[in-house]
């Protein structure tokens, strides 16, 4: 390999920087401390960024997410236990770095979004997408799409994400998942939001969002009638097709995510979204994305912790299981 970073490896698996020889906060900074897809020879999942956010309505700011969140996934480990995995051993992550794309002309981001996943995922066939704002989970469905065909899109927000316009533009981050069913992307059967919560702009947003493809799982639900409902919903409705867990950080209540740029009051505790996905980790999901960590409104990286160990929960889910103990001292 051309870094001489020393890391930790089982069988053909480079994994993390050895932290009994480097520091983690002198390691280089690429997401959970695995190695640069340029010091590999293959990848099982590609960990990559994109610093877009031209498309947001409030806070702005998410355009410094992935950088955030790779430094927030400093502390990640080798060994997940209530997983019972071993993301970075049993597969080959790597990050791909960023996509840099046109931060003025919203249209050409967009094809350079989803031409930039089109070369990741022929170097990886899973792919972990940090963000950004939401609206680039359309170029990413776009690029998947032609290699998967419809998808099921498990959308964890505190919002639908299905609306039209705004200011009479059709693309921005509330519009992502509505283009998407509209272009043939969604498989409709099979479509759910996790945590919407707070004030919509009609009585229709709920019947329109049903029409496109999506069954809610509002936040006061999980509350009222528990995690394990909620996942059993999930399951049965996705059930064994191609999935896509698109996570915006803001269906986290603000007490656990302050850093995101349109914040509302009632969402989901840490540990409920991490036993999400965590209990979600044996469907067939082709691909994740992490949105919205605005780091300018984060404190002591309180957010990009969340997000990290969001990113940790979906790649211990891809992760295969290895069958002795692995030694790694």
């Amino acid at each position: 390999m051309g870094d001489q970073t020393p890391r930790v490896t089982h069988g053909d698996v480079v994994g993390q920087v050895a932290t009994t020889q480097v520091p983690r906060f002198a390691a280089p900074p690429t997401f959970g401390l695995v190695p640069d897809l340029s010091t590999v020879s293959r990848a099982d999942v590609a960990v990559v960024g994109v610093p877009f956010d031209s498309t947001v309505s409030y806070r702005p700011g998410a355009r410094f997410g992935p950088s955030h969140i790779r430094n927030s996934s400093r502390l990640l480990r080798l060994y997940n236990p209530e997983a019972g995995r071993w993301p970075f051993l049993a597969q080959q992550v790597v990050d791909a770095g960023d996509i840099a794309c046109n931060p003025y002309d919203i249209e050409l981001a967009i094809r350079t979004i989803r031409d930039g996943i089109r070369d990741v995922l022929a170097i990886a066939p899973r792919v972990l997408v940090l963000g950004g704002d939401h609206t680039i989970s359309l170029p990413v469905l776009r690029a998947l799409h032609e290699k998967h065909g419809p998808i099921s899109v498990i959308h964890f927000d505190a919002h639908l994400d299905t609306w039209d316009t705004y200011f009479d533009q059709p693309y921005l981050h509330g519009t992502p998942f509505r283009r998407a069913s509209e272009e043939g992307l969604l498989d409709k059967e099979g479509c759910t939001h996790v945590g919407i919560r707070g004030g919509l702009y009609g009585s229709t947003d709920m019947s329109d969002d049903q029409v496109l493809g999506f069954m809610t799982v509002r936040s006061h639900e999980i509350h009222l009638d528990g995690v394990s409902a909620a996942i059993e919903r999930v399951r049965r409705r996705v059930r064994d097709r191609p999935a896509y867990i698109s996570v915006d950080i803001d269906v986290l209540d603000p007490a656990f995510a302050p850093g995101t740029g349109t914040p509302e009051s009632g969402g989901l505790a840490s540990w409920q979204l991490l036993h999400m996905l965590r209990e979600l980790g044996d469907l067939n999901v082709i691909g994740a994305d992490i949105m919205e960590v605005c780091p300018a409104y984060d404190h002591a990286e309180i957010t990009g912790i969340a997000a990290a160990h969001v990113g940790y929960e979906i790649l211990s889910g891809w992760a295969p299981p290895l069958p002795d103990a692995v030694k790694t001292r």
